[in-house]
């Protein structure tokens, strides 16, 4: 086993157990499958006859999941509402082991959701044909938010990495924000933010992982390219990461989630930033082998370290 292999394995055994706290916008991915019935004698559409339904955590509970799959102990905070949806949530993420004890419920509000028809017939090939999203607008009641930081506050002490996954519908407030960015800032400990629309205002941040060209100021910022790889800007260093894994990419859906959770444990386990990087790259990479938002284990990640250790030595 080389140094960088050794390492990778000493990165992952350390992030065996690790404390993180997750703060976002908690997603139910419902997926309701459909047989091609007929046309409708109503409108020129088809009538599916209801096959399955299946809820996938999606958003800032995608992150949870992955980091509880890859072996950390995990707090996943947010909002929800008193529905299905929410059941179906929590029975996942705590299946897996992460404790869901700060998903707040506020019956006034529905859990935020994006439903997925999927059409398919005994001759054709099954595919989506609309997606119906249900969100509030409505800002988070102040009674809601106290009730978040007052579960935020009681569990601080014992985590290790933060993660702040916005999706842009409101669970993160400014007040929750603060709190949480001024006392990793206070306690050294690692944190990194998503943010799809507002990665700017993120102010004192540890990391930033983005997808495009927008690069806030910020300590540290990693770039996911896709088929690209990936780029880490760290006090001035740059450091390219290209792809681990050139095998057919079937779905590109939270491979982000991976990664965020990849880095946030191998930081929280004192893993070299850059190292971080590269170990959070090869689980990315197993991600985007599956269909839809999936998460990546333990075993999967030591096996993907195991691969690429093999290929080495064969060269």
């Amino acid at each position: 086993m080389n140094a960088l292999q050794q390492e990778y394995h000493d990165a992952l055994s350390g992030m065996q157990g690790r404390d993180i706290l997750v703060i976002g916008d908690m997603v139910a991915d419902i997926y309701l499958d459909g047989r091609i019935s007929r046309i409708s004698r109503e409108a020129p559409v088809l009538v599916l006859e209801q096959a399955g339904e299946k809820v996938v955590a999606g958003g800032a509970a995608n992150v949870v999941n992955n980091i509880a799959t890859l072996g950390g102990k995990v707090h996943a905070v947010g909002l929800v509402g008193a529905d299905k949806s929410a059941d179906g949530l929590r029975e996942i993420l705590a299946a897996n082991g992460a404790d869901v004890r700060g998903l707040i419920a506020d019956d006034s509000r529905p859990t935020i959701s994006k439903t997925r028809i999927i059409a398919g017939g005994r001759a054709t090939v099954s595919q989506q044909i609309v997606r119906i999203d249900r969100e509030s607008k409505a800002p988070m009641a102040p009674a809601v938010e106290a009730e978040l930081r007052a579960y935020i506050k009681s569990i601080l002490p014992t985590v290790e990495g933060v993660v702040i996954s916005d999706y842009g519908s409101g669970t993160v407030t400014e007040g929750l924000q603060s709190l949480l960015i001024d006392y990793c800032q206070a306690k050294g400990i690692p944190s990194i933010v998503d943010s799809r629309y507002a990665v700017r205002r993120f102010h004192g941040i540890g990391y930033v992982k983005q997808n495009d060209a927008e690069i806030a100021a910020a300590k540290g910022v990693l770039v996911t390219r896709g088929e690209l790889g990936m780029v880490l800007v760290e006090h001035g260093a740059v450091h390219e990461i290209p792809v681990s894994d050139k095998s057919e990419v079937f779905d590109v859906s939270g491979a982000g989630d991976t990664c965020v959770a990849a880095v946030i444990l191998a930081l929280a386990a004192g893993v070299a930033p850059a190292t971080a990087a590269r170990l959070s790259n090869i689980a990315s990479g197993i991600a985007v082998r599956k269909l839809g938002t999936s998460t990546v284990s333990v075993r999967e990640l030591a096996e993907a370290i195991e691969k690429l250790r093999e290929e080495y030595t064969s060269k």
